[in-house]
C-alpha cells in the first residue's frame, strides 16, 4: 500500500544539511519513499495522512542503546544525585541481575524499551550486548536483540566479570577468542569500554581487531571518564563511531575531523551522572561528523527519549537545533554506515515523524513535551 502524508507545514529531510520543504508532501510505497515535493503537485497514494500544517522530519536514529538487561539501578542514581561519583562499577550489578533472569523477562523488558523509544520517534536503534559477559550470556543477550534490531553490537569487554576480576588477559583472551566466536552470526558490530578499570588500549586493539577478522565493524567507548587513547584508537581502526568523547585532546578532535569516524555524543549520560558535558561545538567547528545518541542502560542514562537528548545537546553542548536534529538523525546514521535512514529523501526507508508542532525548532524549545503526533515506520503510521 501507498501513502501520502500532505499538508506538511515544514518538512525536514537531513538530507546533506538540514533542509527543509514548506508547504510539502511525501509519498511513501513499499516501505521506501517514493516522492518528496510541494503538496498540491503530490501524486495519488492508496492511502492519505494529512499532517494538519505540522513538521515532519526523519525518524530518529538511536546509535548507542544498552537494552538487555534486568534489574533496577535507581539506588545508585539516588546516590549520585547525593554526591557520589560515577565510575561504572554498578555494571556488575546488572550483569548478576541479567544473568538471573530468564529469556522471555529479558526479551519483554528490551521490548518494552523499543516500544517506549518507537512512541518517541526512534526508528532505528542500535542495541549492545555486554551485561553477561560469559560465552553463554552473550550469545543470549544478542540472540534476544537481533529479534529487536539488524544493528546489534558485541560488547562483551563492558567491564572484567568479578570471576575474572585477577585474571583480566585471560577474559580478554576469552572475549576475542570464543566468546567472538559464539555471538559473531549475531552481531554487526563489536565494541569495547575503553576507559581506566575498564579495559586499555592494547587490550582495546586486541578485541577491535579480532572483531574486524570476524567481519564485525569496530565502534569503541572512548574518553568518557578520562582522557585516554580511546579516540585515536577507534581512528586508527576505522571505527565507524567513537562514543561518549566527554575528555578530549586537540590531537583527538583533529584525529576525528580528519576520518570518517564519527564522534557520537551521549548527553544522557552526563545528565545523570554529574559530569562535565562533551564539547559538541569544539568537534563541529573542527569539522568532525557528530551523532546524538541516548545510551539507554539502567546505570548511567536511562532515558529512551531522543527528544530529550537533542534538547540537552542545545541547551548544555552549544549545538543549534538545527545541530542537534541533524546528529539525531543523518548523525546517527552515518555512526551506523547507514545511507538509507536518518533521511527524507526518494529511496530511504520511509521513517518519519510529525510533531505536534510547526517546526523542528521546538524539539529544543518545549523540553519535556510529549511533541510526537505520529511515526511512520517503513511507510506505516503507528
Amino acid at each position: 500500500m501507498s501513502l501520502v502524508v500532505t499538508n506538511i507545514g515544514e518538512l525536514t529531510t537531513c538530507d546533506d544539511e538540514l533542509g527543509t520543504l514548506r508547504d510539502a508532501a511525501l509519498v511513501a510505497d513499499g516501505g521506501r519513499i517514493a516522492w518528496i515535493g510541494p503538496a498540491g503537485r503530490a501524486p495519488a497514494a492508496d492511502e492519505r495522512l494529512d499532517a494538519g500544517g505540522r513538521a515532519v522530519l526523519p525518524g530518529f536514529v538511536d546509535s548507542h542503546a544498552h537494552l538487555v538487561f534486568a534489574g533496577d539501578r535507581a539506588a545508585e542514581f539516588a546516590a549520585r544525585m547525593n554526591g557520589e561519583p560515577y565510575t561504572g562499577g554498578g555494571i556488575r550489578t546488572t550483569v548478576a541481575a541479567t544473568r538471573a533472569a530468564s529469556d522471555d523477562e529479558l526479551r519483554t523488558a528490551a521490548g518494552r524499551l523499543v516500544a517506549e523509544m518507537r512512541r518517541q520517534g526512534t526508528t532505528t536503534v542500535e542495541i549492545k550486548g555486554g551485561y553477561g559477559l560469559s560465552v553463554s550470556e552473550e550469545a543470549r543477550g544478542l540472540r534476544i536483540a537481533r529479534e529487536l534490531t539488524a544493528e546489534t553490537t558485541f560488547l562483551g569487554a563492558h567491564v572484567v566479570p568479578a570471576e575474572y576480576a585477577d585474571r583480566p588477559d585471560d577474559y580478554v583472551d576469552l572475549v576475542a577468542g570464543p566468546m567472538l566466536d559464539a555471538v559473531a552470526a549475531h552481531a554487526r558490530w563489536v565494541d569495547v569500554f575503553c576507559e581506566r578499570g575498564a579495559f586499555d588500549a592494547d587490550q582495546a586493539r586486541q578485541i577491535l581487531t579480532a572483531g574486524l577478522k570476524a567481519g564485525l565493524g569496530a565502534r569503541i567507548h572512548a574518553n568518557q571518564l578520562t582522557a585516554g587513547a580511546g579516540v585515536r584508537l577507534a581512528v586508527e581502526l576505522g571505527a565507524a563511531s567513537a562514543d561518549h568523547c566527554t575528555h578530549l585532546s586537540d590531537a583527538d578532535v583533529d584525529a576525528l575531523a580528519g576520518s570518517d569516524t564519527v564522534a557520537t555524543l551521549l548527553p544522557g549520560a552526563e545528565f545523570s551522572t554529574r559530569s562535565p558535558y562533551p564539547d559538541a561545538r569544539r568537534l563541529l567547528d573542527a569539522g568532525a561528523t557528530v551523532a546524538l545518541a541516548t545510551d539507554c542502560n539502567p546505570g548511567s542514562s536511562y532515558t529512551s527519549s531522543m527528544p530529550f537528548c537533542i534538547a540537552l545537546a542545545v541547551r548544555e553542548m552549544r549545538m543549534t537545533p538545527a545541530e542537534a536534529v541533524w546528529a539525531a538523525t543523518a548523525g546517527g546514521a552515518r555512526a551506523l554506515r547507514r545511507d538509507d535512514i536518518g533521511v527524507l529523501r526518494p529511496g530511504a526507508r520511509a521513517d518519519a515523524v510529525v510533531l505536534d508542532a510547526p517546526s523542528y525548532l521546538h524539539l529544543a524549545y518545549r523540553p519535556g513535551v510529549p511533541l510526537i503526533n505520529t511515526v511512520l515506520h517503513d511507510g506505516v503510521p503507528l
